[in-house]
């Protein structure tokens, strides 16, 4: 079946400007820009706007609590159906393609592919690796209870321990290897500043990921512990709300991507106590609310890849919009639209993604209205949009 998007303008994830529509698509992929569009079926967009389909580059699908201990004592199933809810809502947001990094398995991105469930493109990492008393260490300095399950973290100590873990999630589909490498504000017994893992255990993991030809993001806040990651190999850091300029410069040099996360932030300072996140869960985020906007500014000084990701756990997940509005605020308008969309896509190592070019598959989003003009349309309702998964608008049989 061909469709036809009419009466639209068109940003293909990179150009400045928009250029006028109408999209055709052809057996799930744009087949014209502009010019005629004689199609099976028209949407008229009544002056909207066609962008790329938005990418997700820090989600997580098995997120369902900020307890990080309750994640990983529920049992799988739960986590799955719960999950594939959370995955859907994305999906009618506008965010066609997501990266999990920290969960996901064969299962799950088995039922998404045969359709078992709507949902975005999935590409997962499997459990993040975490050291003891990491990050991903559900366990707090008073506790010895076991978390035992691995859903979205799993501790792992050692060269040889590591490399069999990456190893092993290659095995299992994992699109790319998740690492923490410094502390975080959901953890319950580290340090947010300071460095995790040893030299040659991330370089146990770059190595590996490299030769099957994936990379390591990492999980990082602190200059000291985006340069460890960055120095042994990794390619994509993750929040990295403490930068400073000389390791944003470093970062450039190496060619790695900065993957900001404000709308977490955001959200946990005015939900967090309110959906159960740790008193010093809020105190951690009180340290890098505010400097994850001055880490955008310096990474895009110093010429750093800078994608989008949320990071939303348990019930916040409704904040994913807002997301955009944020790194709006800070990067503007089309440069956050490039991040989400392209850069992402680049990230991924899928450019046919996030681009509305010919030959790429028809992941699109309508909008009501010019983003440039009146960017509220990017995080306004979800009934005030239409998306477009390989040619089919969400909710119709393919």
């Amino acid at each position: 079946m061909s469709l036809a998007i009419i009466n639209a303008a068109v940003f293909d994830g990179e150009s400045a400007e928009p250029v006028d529509g109408p999209v055709l698509v052809e057996e799930g992929r744009v087949a014209a820009i502009g010019g005629r569009a004689d199609a099976d079926r028209v949407i008229d967009a009544r002056g909207g706007t066609v962008l790329p389909g938005l990418i997700d580059a820090h989600c997580h699908a098995y997120g369902i609590s900020l307890d990080m201990l309750s994640i990983e004592a529920s049992p799988l199933s739960y986590l799955a159906l719960t999950g594939a809810r959370r995955l859907t809502a994305a999906l009618e947001r506008g965010f066609t393609t997501v990266r999990d990094v920290a969960g996901g398995d064969p299962g799950l991105a088995r039922a998404i592919a045969e359709g078992t469930i709507r949902a975005p493109r999935y590409l997962y990492t499997g459990a993040a690796l975490s050291q003891t008393g990491g990050h991903g260490d559900p366990r707090g300095v008073d506790s010895d209870v076991c978390g035992c399950h691995a859903h979205t973290s799993e501790v792992v100590d050692g060269v040889d321990a590591v490399r069999a873990a990456v190893r092993d999630r290659f095995r299992r589909g994992a699109h790319a290897i998740k690492m923490m490498t410094s502390g975080g504000v959901m953890s319950l017994a580290d340090p947010i500043r300071v460095p995790q893992y040893s030299a040659e255990e991330i370089r146990a993991a770059t190595d590996e990921a490299r030769r099957r030809g994936s990379y390591v993001a990492a999980h990082a806040y602190s200059p000291e512990a985006i340069r460890h990651s960055v120095e042994n190999g990794v390619r994509s850091i993750e929040h990295g709300n403490l930068m400073d300029a000389p390791t944003a410069a470093l970062m450039a040099e190496h060619g790695a991507f900065l993957v900001p996360t404000l709308a977490t932030y955001d959200a946990m300072s005015r939900r967090g106590a309110d959906v159960g996140l740790a008193p010093v869960g809020l105190e951690k985020n009180r340290e890098v609310l505010t400097e994850g906007a001055k880490a955008i500014e310096l990474a895009r000084t110093a010429g750093v890849a800078i994608g989008f990701g949320t990071d939303l756990m348990g019930a916040l997940e409704d904040e994913q919009l807002q997301g955009l509005r944020l790194q709006a605020e800070v990067d503007g308008v089309l440069n956050t639209l490039r991040s989400a969309t392209s850069v992402n896509a680049d990230l991924l190592g899928r450019p046919d993604l996030g681009r509305v070019k010919v030959g790429c598959p028809a992941d699109l989003l309508i909008v009501d209205g010019d983003p440039f003009t009146d960017p509220s349309v990017l995080w306004g309702s979800p009934e005030h949009r239409t998306v477009i998964q390989a040619g089919v608008p969400i909710g119709e049989a393919a």
